[in-house]
């Protein structure tokens, strides 16, 4: 019997590494969401996880990938699986985007340089926002991977074509130009919460710290969070405690017309993404005034409640633009499976945004290793279980939409 027993059981070997047990235990997206949760404040966590409104927008851009089923082909010498694509002429190992979002460092005190790192590690773009917590220097000089920068116009149109410039220099390949962000969407948690940046001590903040000890150290230790792209701007970079929509209110120009994108090809020589195109009307305008991406998004389900989900997008504004520019789907990618049915539809790429940040919360730069890692896989293994060994064979035959 014992003889028995010690064939069949075998001890896992304890692991002394509490970031390596955290992520051992995080098989999906969701788990390292639950594990973000548990580490993070709660006004933390739901400025990251919330969404505007009722959230409906938020869940239908990842329900809307349940709706999509395969027709796999078998029989098919799937030994080898090349994921490699172009992007706006560059190559790169997987059809996937790191997506702009702000304030990484309220996720882990490395914030934006974790990220960056780690995307350079996989080699797939990483794009930085102008609400970052580090700088445009910064973190160019942590990473020689691909690098995009995404620009909000703001009403001071010197300081946009300085950032756009710093870019420039810095090595960034492509913008982003965030296109719906006219005003600020209600995210309810962040009212509840009274969430401000950087984020505010109080009463009820001072208990959530306390019950989330190893992140207040970390804020504690580390310098102080400011808009660090603009943080020498004496208007712009205040270090006090301010609501997001007062800012977005203040500082945002509601007047953002199409003017504004040949203003911004006037003065950056580089590939240019609208992100936030949501209809298929908006994708053709974009390509007739020029541009190289169109990133159809909802600003994952952060803006406008009610938004169409940008998977549902996809194919007919990937038929009405027929390759005049990149189609990027931002929002409710969750698992590899996810980006081999966008690319089905006529994707060109991915972008990711609440899965990184779940990683960074969850286990700092690893946790966005451990993220890439599991998309990348993802990616592969799909394709071999659909008998496609390359991107280029992902075609419309390979999804269909259920009945809802």
């Amino acid at each position: 019997m014992y003889d028995t027993f010690r064939s069949t059981v075998r001890f896992r070997k304890f692991e002394a590494d509490p970031v390596e047990r955290r992520l051992r235990t995080a098989v999906t997206v969701e788990d390292l969401r639950r594990v973000a949760k548990r580490r993070l404040p709660r006004g933390v966590f739901d400025y990251i996880d919330g969404g505007a409104e009722d959230e409906r927008t938020m869940a239908n851009n990842a329900g809307g990938f349940a709706r999509l089923e395969f027709r796999p082909n078998v029989l098919r010498d799937v030994s080898a699986i090349d994921t490699h694509t172009t992007i706006l002429g560059h190559h790169v190992p997987l059809p996937l985007i790191l997506a702009p979002t702000g304030y990484s460092r309220i996720a882990d005190p490395q914030g934006e340089l974790a990220v960056a790192r780690a995307s350079a590690r996989a080699g797939v773009p990483y794009s930085l926002s102008t609400m970052s917590t580090r700088t445009i220097e910064e973190v160019s000089a942590v990473s020689d991977g691909p690098k995009w920068f995404q620009v909000y116009t703001w009403k001071d149109r010197g300081l946009v074509k300085e950032l756009v410039e710093r870019a420039a220099d810095a090595g960034y390949e492509a913008l982003w130009l965030t296109v719906d962000t006219a005003v600020l969407g209600r995210r309810e948690r962040d009212v509840r919460n009274g969430y401000a940046f950087p984020p505010e001590l109080g009463p009820k903040t001072i208990v959530d710290g306390i019950l989330h000890p190893a992140w207040t150290l970390n804020f504690l230790r580390n310098e102080p969070m400011v808009f660090a792209n603009v943080a020498h701007h004496a208007e712009h970079g205040t270090r006090d405690a301010i609501p997001m929509a007062e800012h977005v209110m203040k500082n945002f120009d509601q007047r953002l017309s199409w003017a504004d994108v040949e203003w911004l090809q006037s003065i950056w020589d580089g590939p240019i993404i609208l992100k936030g195109i949501q209809t298929v009307d908006d994708a053709r305008r974009a390509v007739a005034a020029g541009v190289q991406g169109i990133g159809l998004s909802n600003h994952g389900g952060r803006q406008l409640d009610g938004a169409p989900a940008p998977i549902e997008l996809v194919e007919p504004v990937a038929q009405e633009i027929q390759g005049a520019a990149a189609v990027i789907c931002d929002g409710g990618i969750r698992r590899g499976s996810d980006i081999v049915k966008a690319i089905a539809l006529g994707a060109d790429a991915c972008s990711i945004g609440r899965p990184y940040l779940y990683g960074l919360g969850a286990g700092g730069e690893r946790g966005v290793d451990h993220v890439l890692r599991f998309f990348r896989e993802g990616v592969e293994r799909t394709m071999a279980l659909t008998g496609r060994t390359s991107i280029a064979e992902i075609d419309r035959d390979l999804v269909r939409w259920r009945d809802r």
